[in-house]
């Protein structure tokens, strides 16, 4: 049998910096910085990393060439305030939802990497 011991979503970026610390924003972290590898920690423990990447491409979403690969879902209770804190860390809307008022939903954003994920709800 195997034991994980930990376990972690790692994005390549060519920005270290701005990637973790739009991530470390919003899942309200901190940032543990090596010169080519950053690491979003969580109430003291390790949730993201963030591999060196000078030559990444980020996907077009939804479509596109440079196809996503994997994305993060973040289910929210206050989707107005997350989308405000998302955009003022540096996220770009890529797809609205038709009805912020309706029972379950997402909206996609892309981080400043490109990497797509959804503020969802329900």
């Amino acid at each position: 049998m195997m034991r994980i011991t930990r376990q972690m979503v790692i994005f390549d970026a060519p920005d270290l910096a701005a990637e973790s610390t739009f991530w470390a924003g919003l899942l309200d972290g901190t940032v543990a910085a090596d010169d080519d590898w950053h690491t979003v920690l969580v109430d003291g423990e390790p949730r993201l990393g963030f591999q060196l990447a000078p030559n990444h491409v980020p996907p077009e979403w939804p479509g596109g060439e440079q196809q996503q690969q994997l994305h993060l879902d973040l289910y929210v209770d206050d989707v107005p305030a997350a989308h405000e804190r998302a955009i003022a860390l540096g996220a770009r809307l890529l797809q609205a939802a038709p009805d912020l008022d309706a029972p379950e939903g997402f909206q996609v954003y892309a981080d400043p990497a490109g990497h797509p994920f959804c503020l969802c709800w329900g």
